[in-house]
């Protein structure tokens, strides 16, 4: 048996800009980091031909396009899988649609284990490049490529999305002591709510594709702030690093109804009104995980637990994709 874990991811700046229909015009720039919750993919030989995929359904088929996976099937469909017989389990530290970037997780681990059950090696940019082209190219999602990204490389990383579509990636040059403030001082709390990137995001495809003037100003200013953002980090300075998150959020709000609504609304100005010195939703919005930087944490962590919100404590990855078994 092969087992691979992904790491799942926040978003520290350039939200939004590692979209197509952005970085092909004016190339995008986003710094990210990835956090000690994972997705886990096995892969093993079944006793029995044909395709077993166990996750939220379990699935027995004949033959490999029969699979109702999207990812799955598409994936073993380009890499030309050689085989009658598969088994695939995935499960994960926290569900899907809370905005950690769990499909981009999944799609790495499922390629590193397939990989690896077949004996092949992959590198961290071929892999992150294949997820990519895998979620994007064949199946149209309107995502970005932060999350296959982060999850190859792990760390805390500043990605470069190039016009052509190639990707520079470097790791933020951050010393340990501000690390350790940084991760000691980042809070998630879970909204309750769900939802799916792709509906997020098809609002801001559509208006950079029919080149909307006020999207693409908004994502430049996006952008112009995530490199401040990485100067702050860099410089130790936190607090002027929260104060520009509690900014691209107003921003990124600003995009899309459907990044927000009144119940986020209400959490995140209680959260500001609690000790939080800037924070934002974590991924595309509409739900998912409200992240808040706060150096007082008692009343922030008081109020939201008092609203029914679950904190989930965290740490960042730097291994990104990797096997633990096989």
């Amino acid at each position: 048996m092969i087992i691979s874990r992904s790491p799942l991811r926040i978003t520290l700046g350039g939200g939004g800009t590692d979209l197509p229909s952005y970085y092909t015009n004016n190339e995008g720039f986003l710094i990210a980091g990835a956090i000690d919750k994972y997705v886990y993919v096995s892969a093993s030989k079944p006793f029995l031909d044909g395709f077993f995929i166990k996750y939220t359904k379990n699935e027995e088929v004949a033959n490999i396009d029969l699979i109702k996976h999207p990812i799955v099937r598409e994936f073993l469909k380009y890499n030309k899988f050689i085989g009658n017989s598969l088994e695939l389990s995935c499960f994960a530290d926290i569900p899907s649609g809370t905005g950690l970037g769990s499909s981009g997780s999944f799609t790495t681990a499922l390629i590193k284990s397939v990989f690896a059950f077949n004996k092949q090696q992959i590198t961290q940019e071929k892999l992150a490049e294949i997820a990519a082209y895998i979620e994007i190219n064949i199946l149209g999602e309107p995502i970005g490529k932060q999350d296959q990204y982060i999850a190859a490389y792990g760390g805390l990383t500043c990605f470069k999305f190039m016009r052509d579509g190639s990707v520079e990636a470097e790791s933020l040059k951050i010393s340990n002591e501000v690390l350790t403030k940084l991760e000691r001082n980042l809070l998630l709390f879970y909204t309750g709510q769900t939802r799916s990137a792709s509906e997020v995001l098809q609002d801001q495809k559509i208006k950079c594709e029919n080149g909307n003037k006020e999207m693409f100003a908004n994502l430049d200013y996006i952008k112009e702030q995530a490199h401040i953002s990485r100067n702050a980090l860099e410089k130790g300075d936190l607090n002027e690093f929260a104060k520009i998150m509690n900014d691209h959020w107003i921003r990124k709000r600003s995009r899309s109804k459907f990044i927000s609504n009144s119940k986020i609304d209400a959490l995140y100005s209680l959260g500001l009104k609690s000790g939080a010195l800037g924070g934002k939703v974590v991924g595309a919005g509409g739900g998912g995980f409200l992240m808040f930087y706060a150096e007082d944490k008692k009343k922030l962590r008081f109020e939201m637990q008092r609203n029914g919100l679950q904190e989930v404590i965290f740490g960042f990855d730097f291994q990104g994709t990797k096997l633990i078994y096989g």
